[in-house]
């Protein structure tokens, strides 16, 4: 994936920002991170580092791949016989635009992305998925996937446009974002029960018992969850500030001419 961004990024008729494709890393360093190192093995030992292991999913990697802009660089960098057979067929298809359009709605990405994180920290299913490689994979890619759909209403996906208004976006961080993920790690720090049994054993072996275990989990939800989210918001401010003064100098740049 980095490859076929690099080659894309080459390839841009105009001057690419650097700033993009730094953040376009970054997203995939912390993906890696996430997935493929010491926090994939000690996450089925401790509840902590597997919620570490979804922020890193959520709210690290997918924003920051958002911010790379990496629709038309990888677009450019697949090479000409993938683009001619399967990028521009699918980019022609109308059911497939229209199906993007839908996943993109700001309540669909909103279902998929929240409902996502009530549903897989539901205690069975929980405890099934990490107990089951095909189930754990597949709630992952849920959670990155949703993620991915979650971002790109407030993040526009160049060429592609946000879907929100640059006001409306804040509220949708605030309420979409911040407020659930605040409940959710509420739940999962103040639980006067162990939800997860899974981690009853496993936790001992780190000198953990396995309340305080869930509890850091929720704190690190909450407290790291609501620093992104904040921080979304106010990037999602001076967005605003910039568009609307943007607009401004070009309604006044159109009362100047003849």
């Amino acid at each position: 994936m980095g490859g076929i961004y690099a080659r894309g990024v080459r390839l841009q008729r105009r001057a690419w920002p650097l700033w993009r494709t730094a953040l376009f890393f970054l997203g995939l360093v912390a993906f890696v991170l996430a997935l493929a190192s010491g926090i994939e093995v000690i996450a089925g030992d401790l509840f902590s580092v597997h919620m570490l292991q979804h922020m890193l999913l959520t709210i690290v990697s997918a924003p920051l791949l958002m911010l790379g802009a990496p629709v038309r660089p990888l677009l450019r960098g697949l090479p000409a016989v993938v683009r001619a057979r399967v990028v521009r067929p699918l980019a022609g298809n109308s059911v497939a635009r229209g199906l993007l359009h839908v996943l993109r709605h700001p309540l669909v990405a909103v279902g998929i992305y929240v409902g996502g994180l009530y549903l897989w920290h539901w205690p069975s299913l929980y405890d099934a998925a990490v107990e089951n490689d095909a189930l754990h994979a597949l709630e992952h890619a849920h959670f990155f996937i949703g993620a991915l759909l979650f971002w790109s209403v407030v993040i526009d996906p160049v060429p592609f446009r946000g879907t929100l208004p640059y006001a409306a976006r804040i509220i949708y961080l605030l309420l979409a974002g911040a407020a659930q993920n605040t409940l959710l790690g509420g739940i999962l720090s103040f639980s006067t029960r162990l939800l997860y049994p899974h981690y009853a054993g496993s936790a001992a072996r780190y000198g953990l018992d396995p309340f305080t275990d869930q509890r850091i989990g929720g704190a690190l939800m909450w407290v790291i969850g609501d620093a992104v989210f904040l921080l979304g918001v106010s990037l999602a401010f001076f967005a605003w500030l910039a568009h609307e003064e943007e607009t401004q100098r070009r309604r006044e740049h159109g009362t100047l001419r003849p």
